[in-house]
């Protein structure tokens, strides 16, 4: 597969130039704002996430439009195939190209015939927009997909996910220059967050992890996912779609996330923070006792 390279970070006036030489956009740009701090307003330089429009082409077909950060693409293309069931495993991928065009970034993706025939079969249109996980699924069996039961053999104490995210925190490179972004991150048995992708959309930023950990050697089994979100169904069932047994969340789950993470072995840990945590699904695998 063709390796997407993030160039170094562009100013406004460079965008263009970096557009028309082909490159992919920067993750962020530089701008003047008006910032207003103790009654005094000063003019200062601000770093903004970037957020370009990301189509996905199978085969030379169109599926989705989604709107994202312009990193780790390829991990991008390759996470949102598994988690969506377009390809049943990495090997049906035989390619990713990543293509900058006029109004954003195409990544093409070469898929095994089988799998492009059974996306044609239920082809669907997304319309993207940032943290929509959902946009544009036709049917309500299209959108309550029965993932198969995880088999995990992970194991927490809750110490260990409060130093998980401090590492996160740390790693999150982005965040700190925009403040503007979500990350996933894959927690080790041993304590490591080994792989971290960054988003401006939380369901991105999984789909990334998840096409890294495709790439990778780590044990999904014994693994969990963290991230720096609410845990929404979707974030559950691209848990699910990778096979890891833990999903930890800062934020709070919604009532949908908590029955899917029943019925698909996940176990959901929430308000991952202050030195507390809510399990509310298969708290077998977090030591509390």
């Amino acid at each position: 597969m063709k390796r997407c390279m993030v160039p170094h970070e562009t100013a406004p006036d460079e965008a263009g130039e970096a557009a028309e030489a082909g490159e992919i956009p920067a993750t962020q740009q530089s701008m003047a704002v008006t910032r207003w701090r103790g009654g005094e307003a000063t003019a200062e330089i601000d770093h903004i996430a970037e957020e370009v429009p990301v189509a996905l082409e199978y085969n030379g077909v169109s599926h989705a439009v989604m709107l994202a950060t312009p990193a780790d693409l390829e991990d991008f293309a390759l996470g949102f195939s598994l988690s969506e069931g377009i390809v049943a495993a990495p090997r049906d991928v035989y390619g990713i190209d990543v293509v900058t065009r006029p109004n954003g970034v195409a990544v093409e993706i070469e898929i095994a015939s089988e799998a492009f025939v059974t996306l044609k079969a239920r082809r669907r249109a997304l319309a993207g927009r940032t943290g929509c996980g959902l946009c544009g699924t036709e049917s309500l069996d299209e959108v309550m997909r029965a993932p198969h039961a995880v088999q995990s053999e992970a194991s927490f104490d809750p110490a260990v996910l409060h130093a998980a995210f401090a590492q996160l925190q740390r790693r999150q490179a982005l965040l700190r220059d925009t403040g503007a972004t979500h990350a996933a991150g894959w927690l080790r048995a041993d304590g490591e967050v080994s792989l971290v992708r960054e988003d401006v959309g939380r369901h991105n930023a999984l789909d990334k992890l998840a096409g890294a950990l495709a790439r990778s050697d780590e044990d999904i089994g014994r693994g969990a996912v963290i991230v720096t979100s609410r845990a929404s169904y979707e974030m559950v069932l691209k848990t699910a779609a990778i096979g890891a047994g833990v999903l930890a969340a800062v934020s709070g789950p919604t009532a949908l996330a908590v029955r899917l993470a029943g019925t698909a072995g996940v176990t959901l840990a929430g308000f991952v923070r202050a030195g507390g945590l809510v399990a509310y699904a298969h708290p077998h695998r977090l030591r509390m006792a």
